[in-house]
């Protein structure tokens, strides 16, 4: 009978009017009524009965807990890690009804309106690699608690046509005047602030890491997102507002918006419901016009775990070990891009504790971690990266993180704190972990000092993870074959996949970023060859076949066999 009022199905439909009626709590006159209003209203069960008065929410949640035997947790009024709730893409936690709210060991701990879905459970599993501890939660909680991390209201369309009806002014020439620039004009203002708004706050809950905008030389404007390493055209806002949205955007970052003959630096910080987001502001005088590139820096979208990452389980037992000594130099090398910030901040995560003084020095701070001392080098008064580690060796650290090694100073005091005690973490830019080693030896360094205080060193990319929502399997073509038989891999006994393309990851068949690695580490036979001025040839050599090394594509082919990403992507990432 509940069945045929009923449209939805699992622990917040059926099962909950079912058990009502089992337990004589509702009669069938009750009954019907709730169906009916849940058929007009479209609303859940759970909120028609709240509705009627029949019962409290903690009176019905617990009756559900009992029955399946799953704790409930009530959400209502708390407020959880965005990082945490990260975890798990807004996609997945959206459409499976859930949230997740902490993290224990190698389990995530998950509210759920259905926590007896074993196939939520494999999904997550599987995408994750983690297993869930599920609690009982009410389903409009966990759409209020995603809402806070997520949720923004977008109003695109309306809003391109409140300033497609605008009047066509002279904006660009009312802005060489920096008093009438601050106005714009006051039938210009509101739209304009709104949609700088808009762009912003949708470019979050998109999950981009970069907002490009920027003159064509069509004399368009165009506003892009680099979503998951690549640029996507969102939209193109008339060019008559080029200059009024250039000139909010210097506003907000506190920059000079009389100055366009310049480059210009400037930060934006801003509240979206409730948790702090910062913008990186940077504005370049191109021949098309001024253009501005805001870099978004949101806890939300780093991930503060190894194992999130990509870390695989035998590169991060490796890891683990390595980062457990109390001295050495590990560097992480990789292009701009690729993710060596994100591994260094969550070595971080794991290495804070009360009884360890943890210190900083980079450029800029993009993530702010609670109990580390952080510095943001100016190298216009001074404050290099070398300077700021010659400081920090008295102010007794326990763990010192620069930046980068850019030169011989830098390298060479991040030596001698090494070997005076000091765990140091930095970055190279250098195409694979080997090549790390000729990269110190050119800057001056001598191999003994390099042998003596390099303990490890990882190289990283990021590769696209396949859309889960349009995941198909691939077939395994000749090319694939040849990569497969390269590393003794049977073509046969593997299925690879794919992505189709559909809205949720805008046709390209990807979704999300992981990252490959290639962890060196620096044992008594690479300390040998280093001492010994080895060639990158011979180096390489040793830490695959005597160190059990794992390449960059070796790395790569694992996460394609396990369903993660797709061979084009590897390729794209790791050929030098």
């Amino acid at each position: 009978m509940v069945a045929r009022f009923v449209k939805e199905k699992g622990i917040t439909g059926e099962f909950l009017l079912n058990l009502l009626i089992s337990k004589k709590i509702i009669s069938n006159k009750e009954l019907e009524d709730i169906c009916k209003r849940q058929g007009e209203n479209n609303f859940s069960i759970q909120r028609v009965i709240l509705g009627t008065g029949i019962m409290s929410k903690k009176d019905m949640m617990q009756l559900l807990s009992d029955e399946i035997g799953v704790p409930y947790v009530d959400l209502e009024g708390k407020t959880f890690d965005p990082s945490i709730v990260a975890m798990l893409s807004e996609e997945i936690s959206r459409k499976n009804n859930l949230v997740t709210i902490g993290k224990k060991k190698d389990k995530l701990i998950v509210a759920m309106a259905n926590p007896l879905d074993v196939y939520i459970h494999d999904e997550i599993r599987i995408t994750t690699g983690y297993e869930i501890e599920p609690y009982l939660a009410l389903s409009d909680d966990i759409n209020k608690t995603l809402d806070s991390v997520y949720g923004i209201t977008e109003n695109l369309q309306q809003m391109i046509g409140e300033i497609a009806s605008l009047p066509v002014t002279a904006v660009e020439e009312e802005a060489e005047d920096m008093e009438i620039t601050k106005s714009v004009t006051e039938s210009h203002e509101a739209p304009v602030i709104a949609l700088v708004n808009l762009i912003m706050l949708r470019a979050i809950k998109e999950g981009a890491s970069d907002i490009h905008i920027e003159p064509s030389g069509d004399r368009q404007l165009k506003v892009r997102y680099r979503i998951d390493g690549i640029l996507h055209d969102i939209m193109s806002p008339p060019k008559s507002l080029h200059m009024a949205i250039i000139s909010r955007v210097k506003i907000m970052s506190n920059l000079n918006i009389a100055e366009r003959r310049l480059p210009q630096d400037g930060r934006i910080k801003v509240q979206v419901h409730g948790r702090e987001i910062n913008f990186r502001v940077s504005t370049i005088p191109a021949v098309n016009g001024e253009s501005a590139v805001l870099r978004i820096l949101d806890p939300a979208q780093i991930m503060l775990d190894l194992k999130s990452i990509g870390f695989s389980e035998n590169n991060l037992e490796k890891y683990r070990h390595l980062i457990e000594k109390p001295n050495g130099i590990i560097l992480v090398t990789g292009p701009t891009g690729s993710g060596k910030s994100t591994t260094l901040y969550a070595t971080l995560n794991i290495l804070n504790s009360v009884e360890k003084k943890i210190m900083t020095i980079e450029d800029p701070v993009e993530y702010r971690l609670d109990g580390i001392s952080q510095l943001q080098a100016k190298p216009k008064i001074g404050l290099t990266f070398a300077a700021g580690l010659r400081s920090f060796l008295r102010q007794d650290p326990d763990i010192m993180l620069v930046g980068e090694i850019r030169d011989k100073e830098t390298a060479e005091i991040a030596i001698q704190s090494a070997l005076t005690g000091h765990l140091v973490l930095s970055t190279l830019h250098t195409n694979d972990a080997p090549s790390s080693v000729i990269r110190l030896v050119d800057m001056g360094i001598e191999p003994f000092l390099i042998s003596s205080s390099v303990i490890g060193v990882i190289a990283q990319r990021l590769v696209r993870k396949i859309c889960p929502y349009c995941k198909k399997e691939a077939p395994i073509t000749d090319a694939v074959k040849a990569v497969m038989e390269e590393f003794n891999v049977s073509p046969e006994e593997i299925r690879l996949f794919y992505g189709e393309g559909c809205p949720h990851c805008k046709q390209t068949g990807y979704k999300g970023r992981t990252a490959v690695f290639e962890l060196m580490i620096v044992n008594e036979l690479i300390r040998e060859l280093i001492y010994g001025n080895a060639s990158l040839s011979e180096i390489r050599e040793a830490a695959i076949s005597e160190n059990g090394m794992i390449t960059l594509k070796e790395d790569g082919l694992h996460k394609i066999i396990a369903g993660i990403t797709t061979l084009e992507e590897v390729v794209r990432a790791t050929s030098s």
